[in-house]
């Protein structure tokens, strides 16, 4: 049994903050806004991993209504995400990310992004794509007020 499942994240651009994206710190003017580190990436990955293994959302499982959540690592939720795919008997095959944004331009960190997202998942480089794209002007990411980030997963069942 193979399941899919697609995530999105966005968040606008704030001051004081740094710009976390797939875990990795990223040189940028502004960072994030968000209850938790403000990780679009990390949040969308974790949202798709979630909807694929039929449990919910990252919105039930970390309401940004909780202040246990407050200035969290995002690779916290990731990493809950994936132990709970785990515990359904379902393994990573693959991700494809995209992050939408004006700036920064995500192919000069396109490696560490991977490297660090193979790690949190536990699964190869190979398995993560990652890449970015721009709305050319349109839209909130095209005024750079923020960035957001879509996530596309494939999920198998472990033979016993």
């Amino acid at each position: 049994m193979n399941r899919v499942a697609l995530g999105f994240d966005a968040h606008p651009f704030g001051p004081g903050r740094l710009l976390r994206l797939g875990g990795v710190t990223i040189p940028h003017p502004l960072g994030l806004r968000g209850h938790s580190d403000g990780d679009a990436l990390l949040h969308a990955l974790a949202d798709a991993l979630l909807g694929a293994a039929g449990a919910g959302s990252m919105g039930e499982h970390f309401p940004d209504s909780d202040p246990a959540w407050k200035g969290s690592d995002s690779a916290v939720f990731l990493e809950c995400a994936r132990d709970l795919v785990a515990q359904r008997r379902l393994k990573i095959v693959n991700v494809d990310c995209v992050v939408i944004a004006e700036s920064p331009k995500i192919a000069p960190f396109a490696a560490e992004i991977r490297a660090r997202l193979a790690q949190l998942l536990r699964t190869s480089p190979e398995a993560v794509g990652i890449r970015g794209t721009s709305t050319n002007s349109l839209g909130f990411t095209g005024r750079n007020e923020g960035l957001a980030a879509m996530v596309v997963v494939l999920l198998e069942a472990v033979e016993s």
